[in-house]
C-alpha cells in the first residue's frame, strides 16, 4: 500500500500547484448549466422537469475535460515508466490515480450541484439523491475515463478519441442518475436507482484497475 498512498499524495500535491484545472472543471460545469435557461426559457416548469438530466449531463461533460492529463504528465516524463518498472502493482498505481481525479474533479462537482439546481428550479426532493447519485456514478465515471485515457496515451488527437471513446459508456451511469433525481421529484423512491450506480461502481471498481494497467503498459512498449 506504499505506493497506494505515495502515488495519492503525489497527485493530490500536483493538483493543488495546478489548481486552475480543477477551477476549469467546475465553470465549465457552472456556465453550461446556466446556458440552459437562457436557450429553453426561464420557465419554472420546463426547468424544473429537465434539472437532472441537465446537471447530469454537464457535469459528465465536465468531467470529461481533466481525463486526458491523468496519466498524459507522467508518460511525458518518464514517470510511467519507472513506475512499471519498479515491479510494484501498476493496478495500485492506476486506484491511486483515479482517486485523486476523483477528488479533485468529481466532490467539487458534487458540492457545486445544489447551487446549480437552484438555477434550474429542482424541487427540494431532488437535491438529496441528486447529490447521493453523483456521488456514487463520479466515481464510475473516473474509473471508465481512466481506461479510455490509457487507451489513447500517446495517440495524436487523444482528447477528441477519449471523448468518442467513453461517452457510450457513460451512458447506464447517465440513465439512472438521472431516473433517480426524477424518481425523487415525482414521489417515488430513488431507491432501486442508486442501488444500480453503486452495482455499476462495484464493476468498474473491479475491472477498469486491471484494464487500465494493461493498457499503460501496452502504450509504454
Amino acid at each position: 500500500m506504499s505506493v497506494f498512498s505515495t502515488v495519492l499524495a503525489r497527485d493530490l500535491r500536483l493538483a493543488l500547484r495546478q489548481s486552475a484545472d480543477s477551477l476549469t472543471v467546475v465553470a465549465f460545469f457552472a456556465i453550461a448549466t446556466v446556458l440552459f435557461p437562457f436557450g429553453v426559457g426561464p420557465e419554472a416548469n420546463i426547468l424544473a422537469r429537465i434539472a437532472g438530466g441537465v446537471l447530469w449531463v454537464t457535469a459528465l461533460l465536465a468531467a470529461l475535460l481533466s481525463l486526458d492529463r491523468v496519466f498524459t504528465v507522467d508518460f511525458e516524463d518518464g514517470t510511467l515508466d519507472q513506475l512499471i518498472l519498479s515491479g510494484e502493482s501498476l493496478s495500485l498505481v492506476v486506484l491511486a490515480k483515479v482517486i485523486a481525479h476523483w477528488l479533485t474533479t468529481g466532490v467539487p462537482l458534487i458540492i457545486m450541484s445544489p447551487v446549480l439546481a437552484v438555477t434550474l428550479h429542482l424541487p427540494a426532493e431532488g437535491y438529496a439523491p441528486l447529490m447521493l447519485a453523483l456521488l456514487l456514478g463520479t466515481p464510475t465515471v473516473s474509473l471508465v475515463g481512466a481506461t479510455g485515457a490509457a487507451l489513447v496515451l500517446g495517440t495524436r488527437r487523444g482528447g477528441v478519441l477519449l471523448s468518442l471513446l467513453v461517452l457510450p459508456l457513460y451512458i447506464p451511469v447517465l440513465i439512472f442518475g438521472t431516473a433517480a433525481v426524477e424518481a425523487a421529484v415525482t414521489g417515488r423512491s430513488a431507491g432501486p436507482m442508486l442501488m444500480v450506480l453503486g452495482g455499476l461502481m462495484v464493476l468498474a471498481a473491479s475491472l477498469s484497475p486491471w484494464a487500465t494497467a494493461a493498457a499503460l503498459r501496452q502504450a509504454v512498449e
